[in-house]
């Protein structure tokens, strides 16, 4: 296919996702709006790297939504390869609400959101636009399942850095699908405050994203010490 030019203004989106009919829907979806520019939609992630050998940075994705479960290397084996290669572009992983341990593995692997695929084309576009911000977009549906999983395991790993009270509470707000603007409103903060508090949290941690965060707390008892 050809590589189109990215508008420099716009979130340049590319999209890998193995089923037309969900996928021609999302790129209509992205086209009819001015602040995306979609860029590729691939239904293989072997198409979708080739692809990325040949650009240059002005047509490189700035988010890339993934689905888990495709044919060949799946989503969940490209995450790392992504990361390693592409670190600028956020991934926002698609998936099935049954595959609660496809999530939780995506969430070690450092996707920046999850999305179920009912999601509604509204959710994809507040997505994309929260990654972009450092939001972590996590589907009220999909945190459900995968905190109720790490909720259920046992303490694996511990923690060096100690969470203040105020980092803890707004670690359990992001943990229930929370933004930081809502996390503001909730505690009476500023969104700014929130967001220090938040980048304090995944340095003590030592995590790059609020998914990991959450998972990290809970395989080591921080949220059941509570």
């Amino acid at each position: 296919m050809n590589i189109p030019t990215a508008r420099s203004h716009a979130i340049r989106v590319m999209i890998i996702e193995d089923h037309p009919d969900y996928r021609e829907v999302v790129e209509i979806a992205l086209k009819r709006e001015n602040d995306f520019e979609l860029i590729g939609t691939y239904g293989a992630v072997e198409v979708a790297q080739r692809s990325l050998q040949n650009r240059d940075d002005r047509n490189m994705p700035d988010v890339i939504l993934l689905d888990l479960n495709l044919p060949g290397i799946n989503g969940l084996e490209a995450i790392p390869s992504f990361e390693k290669q592409y670190p600028n572009a956020k991934i926002i992983a698609l998936t099935q609400s049954e595959q609660e341990a496809d999530v939780i593995r995506a969430i070690s692997l450092g996707a920046s959101g999850y999305l179920v695929k009912s999601a509604t084309v509204s959710d994809i576009k507040t997505a994309i636009r929260g990654v972009m911000k450092g939001e972590a977009t996590l589907d009220s549906r999909v945190a459900k399942y995968v905190l109720g999983a790490l909720r259920g395991s046992q303490a694996t790993e511990t923690i060096d850095g100690h969470l203040t009270p105020r980092e803890l509470e707004v670690l359990e707000l992001l943990a229930d699908g929370l933004t930081k603007k809502e996390i503001a409103r909730t505690l009476r903060l500023s969104t700014s405050t929130v967001s220090t508090h938040v980048v304090h949290v995944f340095e003590k941690l030592k995590v790059p994203n609020a998914p990991a965060a959450i998972a990290k707390a809970f395989r080591s008892g921080l949220f059941r010490a509570r």
